[in-house]
């Protein structure tokens, strides 16, 4: 499970990234963070990962305190970034590896996880190569593998979609929904309402640091009915 409570972020300069923001993310469901470029669903994650130090509020995983019980929280976290371009002088193998022994994974796990994982994303030949001769879409599939590889509970994602050629990207979707399927917690930042439509089991809707929706997309349908989805959310993005 994954908590928010009152959280906020002020950067300097007075920038209010995320303001009293609130919400949570079941066992067993695909939460979507949805909102435009700048409306705080990074800074959020961010501070969800350690990242980044909440001004106020309270963020839990699996029931354990970020700020207070940091390392618990962490090891319980997959966490893919919205930048892939790092330890570009690894291998992909060896970024897998570097992972796998901050986590712990044994010798035995990682090789099956590995394989398993590798095959799944149609990487197996590209493991011996420098992250740096990748493409962007490869570089994203070899984070992902890398943030799977402990077999984590709970999965935060921003943006994990981008990059990722179709196949990928529905096997990554499928792999969602079969880790909630076990009972875990997935929260994933989109701006693409219909990959949420379709994947989500509830939604959160940011803007400008404030969420303005928690819930099902058919209870906002419902809030809206002579609207279409797309048509809702253009509105909801508007400054009042």
């Amino acid at each position: 499970m994954i908590s928010f409570k009152n959280v906020s972020k002020t950067f300097d300069g007075g920038v209010k990234a995320v303001d009293d923001v609130s919400f949570t993310v079941n066992e067993g469901e695909i939460v979507g963070f949805i909102g435009p470029n700048g409306s705080g669903k990074t800074t959020s994650m961010k501070m969800l990962t350690g990242i980044l130090n909440p001004d106020s509020g309270t963020i839990e995983v699996g029931g354990y305190n970020v700020a207070v019980e940091g390392l618990k929280a962490k090891q319980r976290i997959g966490y893919i970034s919205d930048n892939p371009d790092q330890f570009l002088r690894l291998t992909g193998r060896e970024y897998i590896d570097f992972i796998a022994d901050i986590y712990g994974v044994s010798l035995e796990d990682r090789v099956e996880r590995t394989e398993s994982l590798s095959e799944r994303f149609g990487m197996t030949d590209a493991l011996d190569r420098q992250i740096t001769s990748y493409s962007h879409g490869m570089r994203q599939k070899i984070m992902v593998i890398g943030a799977l590889i402990h077999e984590p509970d709970e999965w935060i994602l921003d943006e994990p979609m981008t990059g990722l050629d179709p196949e990928s990207a529905y096997e990554l979707k499928q792999m969602m929904r079969e880790h909630a399927d076990k009972g875990h917690a997935v929260l994933f930042s989109t701006h693409v309402l219909e990959v949420a439509e379709k994947l989500c089991d509830r939604v959160v809707i940011i803007r400008y640091g404030h969420v303005l929706f928690e819930g099902t997309l058919d209870e906002l349908q419902k809030l809206h009915p002579e609207s279409s989805l797309e048509e809702i959310f253009i509105e909801m993005m508007k400054e009042k």
